[in-house]
């Protein structure tokens, strides 16, 4: 009896060091990738002849992008996305390659976990024309593919190994706008989801109206129970994003150059609108259109880039009631600033410039939210979408 006694001590002790073993080890991986200087940066091009993927290591250390890998599947990667769980990237094409499908496709891509580079898993049909963005579900469920060209949301599932099941939904929009040369019909611009999965907000530059789905565990979509917000006439709603607290969100509106902010109801979905400010500054009359809206990852500033007047305008956000005060323009080294982002700290933004083809570095005050041109820069002809790894 006490010989079992003591076998069965040993072994506990022997599982326990093992597993303390393995904890540790993780530990140490997840505290190493946390301090690693470098990071991975992806840029897909629209336009222009082009027609790849780049992949750049970001050196925190020397401030220096160096290109790693150039994909070249498929034609014009206007839009790209990362999975949560950082092993697998989507990106949609203007142009498919599936049967002749006159339609965009949506690849699906494994990110080697030592050096970032991207191997291709499989490829569907967008099922629409033009698609201009992807986003992922929170929770890495679904993909939401937003076609420009008709007005479709498509929706994808993903599978255990990263790649993409058949649409689980496509949704077409009906509706026009106000002005005739670019709202004649509905044009789905992006889709993003809420903090928590359960909604996804549908911008649409063609009617006027951002479009509020609820997220079924299928991937089905159903109308919220409040189902749209209405944008101000000829508007045009272009991208959104959410405040790290899920409490606000902000809206982009391309055709009038303006940002509006809105309250969420978490439990609802519905929006309630707060303010709209223009984004150009008092006076400026030249032709310019809205892009891409971000939020700093510590929610104390937005930043909106404006194609025109070439530059990023940079708000700082209220806390309390999530209303914007202007702090300031920052338009060194910026020419048609399609897309930028932030690294996940918040310290760098990456702008990516489509008219001079370039991706320019600058460094964020977090105390001011002001930008700093680094003199650092990449050269890829059309950046249309910039994303970190």
């Amino acid at each position: 009896m006490e010989e079992t006694h003591r076998s069965f001590i040993d072994k506990g002790f022997v599982f326990t060091l093992i597993l303390f073993m393995v904890l540790s080890i993780e530990s140490t991986l997840t505290f190493a990738q946390q301090h690693n200087s470098n990071e991975i940066l992806y840029a897909g091009t629209w336009g222009l002849g082009s027609k790849m993927i780049h992949v750049f290591q970001f050196d925190r250390n020397q401030g220096k992008l160096s290109e790693l890998q150039t994909v070249t599947e498929g034609s014009e990667p206007s839009f790209l996305v990362v999975n949560p769980n950082k092993k697998f990237l989507y990106a949609v094409f203007s142009k498919g390659t599936i049967n002749k499908d006159k339609n965009g496709s949506v690849v699906s891509f494994k990110i080697a976990r030592s050096t970032g580079t991207l191997t291709k898993l499989n490829e569907q049909s967008s099922e629409g024309i033009e698609p201009a963005h992807i986003s992922i579900d929170p929770k890495g469920r679904f993909v939401y593919i937003s076609n420009y060209g008709n007005g479709i949301l498509t929706v994808y599932q993903i599978k255990k190994d990263g790649s993409l099941g058949q649409a689980t939904d496509v949704v077409q929009h009906e509706g026009s706008g106000i002005n005739p040369d670019r709202q004649k019909g509905p044009h789905v611009h992006s889709a993003i989801p809420s903090k928590d999965g359960k909604f996804i907000y549908v911008s649409d530059l063609g009617i006027d109206k951002i479009m509020i789905y609820k997220v079924e565990k299928t991937g089905r979509l159903s109308p919220a129970k409040t189902p749209f917000v209405k944008a101000t006439p000829g508007s045009g709603p272009r991208h959104f994003a959410f405040h790290p607290s899920g409490n606000y969100a902000y809206s982009i509106e391309e055709l009038s150059s303006s940002v509006v902010a809105f309250r969420v109801n978490k439990i609802s979905g519905a929006l309630t609108p707060l303010e709209r400010i223009r984004t150009l500054p008092e006076g400026f009359t030249d032709k310019s259109f809205a892009a891409d809206i971000h939020v700093s990852p510590d929610g104390k500033f937005l930043y909106a880039s404006n194609r025109g007047h070439q530059s990023l305008a940079i708000y700082s956000i209220n806390f309390e009631t999530g209303k914007l005060t202007f702090v300031g323009h920052e338009n060194t080294h910026i020419s048609n600033p399609r897309n930028f982002c932030m690294d996940r700290s918040g310290e760098y933004v990456f702008v990516g410039n489509w008219d001079t083809g370039n991706i320019a570095v600058f460094k964020r005050n977090p105390i001011s939210g002001i930008l700093t041109y680094t003199g650092e820069e990449a050269k890829i002809p059309a950046v249309a979408c910039i994303v970190m790894w």
